[in-house]
């Protein structure tokens, strides 16, 4: 062929024939192409496609996911392929088969039943049809997405101590995907790689100290072959800190705690020397807190690891750190060398913490226009009530902006990067009810970044609490002790906020530009789920039961699913084989869906996978039987009233208050004659330990527990009677 079109270039009329030129250049692209589709048909037969959903398919997928498929996830947007995406974490799918156009006929694809009723905060991971969840006590299950099937399922075992141990229910947030390895952090601090074709474990390291009070339930992030991974357990009394392993030997790369040790120990490194000047008193002995329990972000041009820092032990610092001080690097971003973990730069959204303002929550990294020129920014809605973007190259502060109702601070000076306190913001003289409370105007619940309107939207909240300073208070060192130091003064006086808004949830839709709240859409409750946004779409589970669809411009609903129990975790959007799905995982849990729920079901974790054209048929479960248990107490009211006090310190974090509790736990008003037939080997000898119930023989004598059980059965009959108002015993408990 070039020999051909060199002759014609060189002696175009020397004898030049064009037919005869013509046919010998057909000859030549026949005998070419019949060469090639001869070596294809032979290529084909010797290295045919494995079935999709095989052993040869998903080895070959997931192998695949390396570092290169996890930084250029925006070029593959068929599959989810880390927690938030993307390393930017934007949750945000530029898939555009399904549009507020064609909604109408979004429709069930098919549904499978996780078989458990404890909380589902994970978001699923997704390469080419096979899918990698996690859920309660850490079990791990992979999926195919095409038979909507269970391929097969890791449980790592953990222990049910832990059921009490850790603060928030025994949730987890989801895995990281490497390399043919699926990663999980378990609720008893191990970090365990999964074969992710056989569902068999490959390594595990141990990344806590079992005697302390540490758990995880965050998702694992693989950044530059590195696993990382942090704690939770601030509220009962730890030192945070975040580790990377290398992400095929489990081998420890580096770890970066977040407040200094004591002192006399020596420091870890120069930013720990530095963080113990902003200490005060021995806050060591309780750990100081600061654990790295859920966000992070990376940026693979800088290098740069951004990681959320949680709340203080203990949360008030007044006892914490006595003489004050900022109380570094609590409630900060701080952005670590991906290499070595070093510090290179942070910003503390809450310096002194005093309220468990947790910066913890989702981290979103964008370039947007900030005074037209384009920035490379940082953003997160943190617990405290305000709206950040930073400059992410170097933690410079551009905005901050209350994006919930927030009266601990009026603002934050852009000067001095710091929130302007309320004179009761720190409640050292009087009891004060303060916006946000400690579940935050936002919480761990993802949001999401939309490029295309440039909105955010937050899962955020109106909630307050009231805090004070606490008499006599004492620092405990047990495990399974809640060490927060908060509680009321009997001798201050309480102040209300006049101006105080309805408590309510509510999806906002946040401008980080032009820096305010461009729509609002309500709910029942403040405890919904997070978020995932299409281009003109915008998704999000609620605690009434369903999955709906809003306009992302407007907040307009445009569709709803009603799957029956609550939802907490964020929905994902994929593609397989040419079709866009949106996946959500129903199961209702958390911090707040522990004791309180806003539906008659409480569905098994159930993952509800929808797309175009569907219409299969949900699965319908049994509502929950509720009628009070019914028996006879000849206690006296003096035993009745101790057994509400034991109640309350040790049951109701969990199961609320008898008749008027209920989420993912039960409320033990309605329990079965059965349990209360053994109830001192449920409570006093741990005969439900495994299922998470708490062993209290060691803290509660019979005389107790008989108390605590005459209590519940007094508490259930006199609302089945329906006496109101004439019981001290109820109307103090509720």
């Amino acid at each position: 062929m070039i020999n051909f079109y060199s002759k014609f270039r060189k002696n175009p009329t020397d004898g030049y024939r064009p037919l005869k030129y013509i046919r010998h250049l057909i000859t030549y692209r026949i005998q070419i192409n019949l060469l090639f589709g001869f070596l294809a048909v032979l290529l084909t037969g010797c290295n045919q496609s494995p079935e999709k959903g095989s052993v040869e398919h998903i080895k070959a997928v997931t192998h695949a996911v390396n570092y290169d498929r996890l930084i250029n996830a925006d070029k593959t947007p068929e599959d989810w392929l880390s927690y938030g995406r993307n390393y930017s974490e934007d949750r945000f799918s530029p898939l555009t088969q399904i549009t507020k156009l064609n909604i109408d006929s979004l429709g069930l694809a098919w549904t499978l039943n996780l078989g458990t009723t404890k909380g589902f905060e994970a978001t699923p991971l997704v390469v080419d049809g096979i899918m990698y969840v996690s859920g309660p006590w850490s079990i791990v299950y992979a999926v195919d997405v095409r038979k909507g099937e269970l391929i097969w399922t890791y449980d790592p075992k953990v222990p049910g101590k832990y059921g009490e141990i850790a603060c928030c229910d025994v949730v987890n947030r989801g895995v990281a995907l490497y390399k043919g390895l699926v990663y999980v952090g378990t609720l008893d601090g191990r970090l365990v790689a999964i074969n992710a074709v056989t569902g068999e474990k490959t390594w595990e390291v141990l990344t806590v100290d079992q005697s302390e009070s540490y758990t995880i339930t965050g998702a694992p992030r693989v950044f530059d072959g590195k696993v990382i991974i942090g704690n939770s357990g601030a509220e009962y009394g730890v030192r945070g800190y975040v580790t990377a392993y290398d992400a095929l030997t489990g081998k420890q790369s580096w770890r970066f705690y977040t407040v200094p040790g004591n002192p006399a120990d020596g420091f870890e490194n120069e930013a720990m020397r530095k963080a113990a000047e902003t200490w005060t008193g021995k806050w060591w002995e309780s750990g100081g807190g600061g654990t790295a329990w859920d966000a992070y972000a990376y940026d693979p041009e800088l290098k740069l690891i951004y990681v959320g820092v949680g709340n203080g032990t203990l949360w008030n610092q007044a006892l914490r750190s006595p003489q004050g001080g900022d109380n570094l690097y609590l409630s900060s971003i701080v952005a670590l060398n991906s290499d070595n973990g070093n510090l290179e730069w942070y910003y503390q959204t809450t310096p002194g913490d005093n309220w468990d303002y947790t910066a913890t929550q989702h981290i979103i990294l964008a370039e947007i226009e900030i005074n037209n020129q384009p920035r490379k920014v940082l953003m997160q809605a943190p617990k405290n009530g305000f709206f950040y973007v930073l400059d992410r190259t170097d933690g410079t502060l551009i905005s901050a902006d209350p994006y919930v109702y927030t009266n601990w601070a009026t603002r934050v000076d852009l000067e001095t990067g710091r929130p302007v306190e309320t004179d009761y913001g720190r409640y050292k003289e009087v009891n004060a009810q303060i916006f946000p409370g400690p579940a935050g105007g936002h919480n761990w619940q993802p949001m999401a970044f939309n490029p295309v309107t440039n909105l955010v939207y937050i899962p955020a909240r109106d909630l307050s609490m009231i805090y004070g300073q606490p008499l006599n208070w004492e620092y405990k060192k047990d495990i399974r002790t809640f060490n927060i130091a908060l509680g009321g003064n009997k001798n201050a006086i309480t102040r209300m906020d006049s101006l105080a808004p309805d408590e309510k949830g509510m999806l906002i839709a946040w401008d980080p530009i032009k820096k305010k709240e461009v729509w609002k859409a309500p709910h029942k409750s403040t405890w919904n789920a997070g978020v995932l946004s299409l281009e003109d779409l915008v998704f999000q589970g609620n605690a009434e039961g369903f999955l709906v669809a809003y306009d992302a411009e407007d907040g307009t609903e445009e569709w709803r699913f009603n799957v029956g129990s609550g939802v907490v975790a964020s929905p994902i959007s994929y593609m397989v084989d040419g079709i866009q799905y949106i996946t959500l995982i129903s199961g209702w849990g958390g911090v707040l869906g522990r004791y309180v729920r806003f539906t008659d079901q409480l569905y098994p974790g159930t993952i509800y996978t929808f797309a175009l054209g569907k219409n299969e048929a949900a699965p319908v479960y049994p509502t929950i039987k509720k009628e009070f248990i019914d028996l006879e107490v000849t206690a006296s009211m003096d035993k009745i009233e101790n057994g509400k006090l034991v109640f309350n310190q040790y049951c109701s974090r969990c199961h609320g208050t008898p008749g008027n509790g209920g989420g993912a736990y039960p409320d033990i008003a309605y329990s079965e004659k059965a349990v209360f037939g053994m109830f001192s080997q449920i409570v006093g000898e741990g005969a439900f330990l495994a299922k998470g119930m708490p062993n209290f023989g060691d803290r509660l004598d019979e005389s107790q527990i008989t108390n605590v059980k005459n209590y519940i059965i007094h508490a259930a009959r006199v609302l089945k009677n329906g006496k109101k108002g004439d019981d001290e015993t109820l109307r103090n408990n509720h």
